[in-house]
Order: structure tokens, then C-alpha cells, then sequence
């Protein structure tokens, strides 16, 4: 009668080792699942990303100052002897203001006062080729301000200096700039 009892604890001393491992895995195995879903799915919108992903901001601009040199060169800037300003109208624009929780829009329309270094004969369609570039900047520019950006004499005349420094980084990058003042000719602010 000892020799069956040896033999059921040995029967069961290997389905208790068994047991006691299962019992620790079963405890791992709820966390580890989700930690394996979200590293797997992680690394699939990762790899989505990069393949159909679009391109950074600084991408974008360096390829948008590629498409600016791949236009008409530069006109040509005279020193000295300047002729007199003259005037360019761009198109209206319209652009929501950088305001949580309201929905604030700015339609503005632009005249231009360049300076007589740049002649009309040659700055027109220097400026009409970028037309688009400069409505996209202006647009840009806008949708960054917040209502108290624009509120005011003192901030508007703020507001345009900036737009004139950017047209003037924008459009001659490594020359004398030519645009001398922004002026309003339409501001509705809504």
C-alpha cells in the first residue's frame, strides 16, 4: 500500500509543478496583450505615417523656396537715382483670426507702395508671377494674429510693418527690399 502512494504523489507532484507556472503566466498574460496590441499598432501608424505621411513644415517651405527660385530672376534694383514710388493693389484676402472659441474672420485687401529702386515697367510682372505666394503668405500671417493683434492704431501700424518685412524677406531674399510701406485699403474684421 506505500508503493500507491508514492505513485499518486508522484503523479501529482508533476501536475501541481505544472499548475503553479500555468497559474503565473495566466496573471502576465492579461497585461501583456494590450502592451503588445499598442506597441503593434504603434509601429503600424508609424510605418503609415512615413510611407503616405505628408512633409514637415520646414519641407514645405524649403520646397515653396525652390518653386520661388525656379520663377523669373529677380529684376533688376537700381542703386542710385531712384525713380518715384509707385503703387500695387492685391486681391482681397480672407482668413480666420487665432481666436479658441470664436470664429473671428479678417477680409483685407492690400496696396503695396514700392520703392522707385525697382522700376514699374520691370516690378509688375516680377510682382503678378508672385501673386499666389504672396496671398498665401498674407493668409498665413492672418490666421496667426488673435483680435488683439489687430485692435488699434498702434497694432495695426505694428501689423503692417510686418507684412512689409516678410514680403521683403519673401521676395528679395538677398536684396536691398523694395516694398516700402502696407497700406489697408479694405479691413474687415468680423
Amino acid at each position: 500500500m506505500a508503493e500507491p502512494e508514492k505513485t499518486t504523489k508522484n503523479e501529482q507532484g508533476p501536475e501541481q509543478e505544472s499548475q503553479a507556472p500555468k497559474g503565473k503566466g495566466s496573471k502576465l498574460m492579461p497585461c501583456l496583450v494590450p502592451v503588445l496590441a499598442i506597441v503593434l499598432c504603434a509601429g503600424g501608424g508609424f510605418a503609415v505615417g512615413r510611407l503616405f505621411g505628408t512633409r514637415g513644415q520646414a519641407q514645405n517651405v524649403s520646397a515653396a523656396e525652390q518653386g520661388v527660385e525656379a520663377l523669373a530672376p529677380l529684376p533688376p534694383i537700381k542703386a542710385a537715382g531712384a525713380g518715384p514710388s509707385w503703387y500695387y493693389d492685391l486681391d482681397p484676402i480672407v482668413a480666420n483670426l487665432n481666436e479658441p472659441g470664436v470664429t473671428r474672420y479678417v477680409r483685407a485687401t492690400l496696396t503695396l507702395e514700392i520703392d522707385g529702386h525697382l522700376s514699374e515697367k520691370d516690378g509688375i510682372p516680377f510682382l503678378e508671377q508672385r501673386k499666389p505666394l504672396l496671398k498665401n503668405w498674407l493668409t498665413l500671417f492672418i490666421a496667426n494674429l488673435t483680435l488683439e493683434d489687430i485692435r488699434g492704431e498702434r497694432n495695426l501700424r505694428h501689423v503692417q510693418t510686418q507684412i512689409a518685412d516678410i514680403f521683403n524677406q519673401g521676395l528679395f531674399p538677398n536684396a536691398q527690399p523694395c516694398i516700402r510701406l502696407v497700406l489697408f485699403k479694405e479691413l474687415s474684421i468680423q
